[in-house]
């Protein structure tokens, strides 16, 4: 397993603090906003200077049921190689549902989305991790996710899930301490049963993150400090076994330098701190609080370093793709079974110290009938969240909404920072405006389009900044925006699932 140390997202709004942060190791960066035949200058000048940097992919969606796409394999391993990197990441997710499988529209999450628990699913991430490993120079690494909702009829814990991937597959784990603290706060599982379960061994690094509470529910944003909780799972962590590397996240509302500064610190005394204790006792519902105060001990002396308490400030979310261009031509449910009996437990510890992963051994191939049943159950949920048709049976009603509400606001302000014009157009008319088209318009394939078919629906209604948005259209397609009768076809056609 590759040592890493400690390290940070790399993002271009804090690229120039990045380089001067004492004590980096590594840098991870999001793959998907980088082109391998022309790497920013700052990540150039990271990797002379002989600093690791690992590409973190969000958009494979090997948890979905289709079998992952040639070209975005492609495109990750291209990465990959170009950074030298010594792994790649990804998540236990999906993003897209439909298709030709399930004879129903494409439809595109926009974020990442939790997969069920089940038999079934895990049948179709074991093989959907089987061709990615066989597709990428270096060895992948998959990441837990945050969720706002939960699976009725789950088979499996997460910590069971996340162990029975390993033995199947061999792939190493992404360990996402926020997400583990998410999922504590909105799903009521618990952080240290997780842990307790999962192979440890096969940790190749671990997340760091903040989030907020909002009506009672906990979101994992990545833009507000780390909390004293989430340090408190690490230290967890940390006692049962030395991570390779651990990061800290923050995509949105970056703070000072010297708050970056100060949460690295807290993250490194927490880890050290952990370390020098003896290994926790193998009880699965022990609670992290038997670790409290290592975290907030960390913490305290993070923000001294920094001059005070970091704020609260407001949400963001992680942002594939750079500023929309102006360009000279156009652009072209889940089978569930309650009664099944649970996996056998991972292998046991001796003595403390982990026993050695066992080898991984070929995954069952999922059938198209195993695939089908998930990507029925997948269609179901997103139609429900991005298109407004009833929530599946099963399914808390509020959570869905709140989830739903997410992946709008998410649009928004992917496409604002894509397509700054559009505020500063619309003005505080802007994220009503988006929420409202959003609200029965599916995300299309990328926020650049999704930016158009915004305008164009704005354009329709016939709003006084029309002259401004006509401009705006016509500098990135070339052409003049559909007459009225065109964009009412358009709209019909989207509407009953054509393009």
């Amino acid at each position: 397993m590759t040592e890493l140390g400690i390290g940070i997202g790399w993002r271009p709004e804090i690229a120039d603090a990045v380089e001067e942060l004492p004590g980096i190791d590594w840098v991870e960066v999001v793959a998907e906003n980088v082109c391998a035949g022309h790497l920013p200058d700052s990540l150039a000048r990271l990797r002379a200077r002989g600093v690791t940097v690992v590409p973190h992919g969000v958009s494979l969606g090997l948890g979905g049921a289709d079998r992952p796409d040639p070209e975005r394999l492609a495109a990750l391993a291209e990465k990959a190689e170009a950074l030298g990197a010594p792994l790649v990441t990804e998540h236990i997710a999906f993003v897209r549902a439909g298709g030709p499988l399930t004879a129903s529209p494409r439809l595109e999450a926009g974020h990442l989305l939790p997969v069920p628990r089940t038999r079934d699913a895990l049948d179709v991430l074991c093989e959907n991790v089987r061709i990615a490993q066989e597709s990428l120079p270096v060895p992948l690494a998959l990441e837990n996710i945050a969720a706002l909702f939960s699976w009725p009829g789950e088979e499996l814990s997460e910590g069971r899930f996340l162990a029975e991937l390993v033995e199947r597959t061999g792939v190493r784990l992404l360990i996402d301490v926020a997400n583990l603290h998410t999922n504590h706060r909105n799903r009521g599982e618990d952080p240290a049963r997780a842990l307790a379960e999962l192979p440890v061994e096969a940790i190749a690094y671990v997340h760091v993150a903040g989030g907020v509470e909002r009506d009672g529910v906990w979101h994992d944003t990545h833009a507000h400090p780390v909390p004293a909780p989430v340090l408190d799972i690490l230290a967890d962590l940390a006692g049962r076994v030395a991570p390779p590397g651990v990061l800290l996240e923050r995509d949105d509302h970056f703070p000072p330098a010297a708050e970056l500064a100060a949460e690295l610190t807290a993250i490194r005394a927490t880890v050290t701190t952990a370390r020098r204790r003896p290994a926790p006792a193998a009880a699965p519902h022990d609670r992290p609080a038997s670790r409290h105060g290592v975290g907030a001990a960390a913490l305290r002396a993070g923000r001294a370093l920094a001059g005070g308490d970091p704020l609260l400030i407001g949400a963001g979310a992680r942002v594939s793709g750079g500023l929309m261009p102006a360009v000279a031509r156009p652009a072209a449910g889940a089978r569930t079974a309650p009664g099944t009996t649970p996996a056998p437990a991972p292998a046991p510890r001796e003595g403390g110290a982990a026993v050695a992963a066992p080898e991984s051994t070929a995954p069952v191939p999922a059938g198209d009938e195993a695939r089908q049943r998930v990507g029925v159950g997948q269609v179901a949920v997103l139609s429900a969240l991005v298109a407004g048709t009833p929530v599946p049976e099963g399914f808390d009603v509020r959570r869905m909404r709140v989830q739903s509400r997410a992946l709008a606001g998410k649009r928004a302000s992917v496409v604002a920072r894509i397509a700054p014009e559009l505020p500063e157009i619309l003005g505080a008319g802007f994220r009503p405006a988006f929420l409202a088209y959003a609200r029965t318009r599916p995300m299309p394939g990328s926020y650049r389009r999704d930016a158009l078919d915004f305008v164009e629906s704005l354009l329709l209604d016939e709003r006084p900044e029309r002259r401004e948005l006509t401009r705006w259209w016509r500098e990135r397609t070339d052409s003049r925006p559909a007459g009225l009768a065109g964009r009412v076809a358009r709209a019909a056609r989207l509407v009953f699932g054509g393009r």
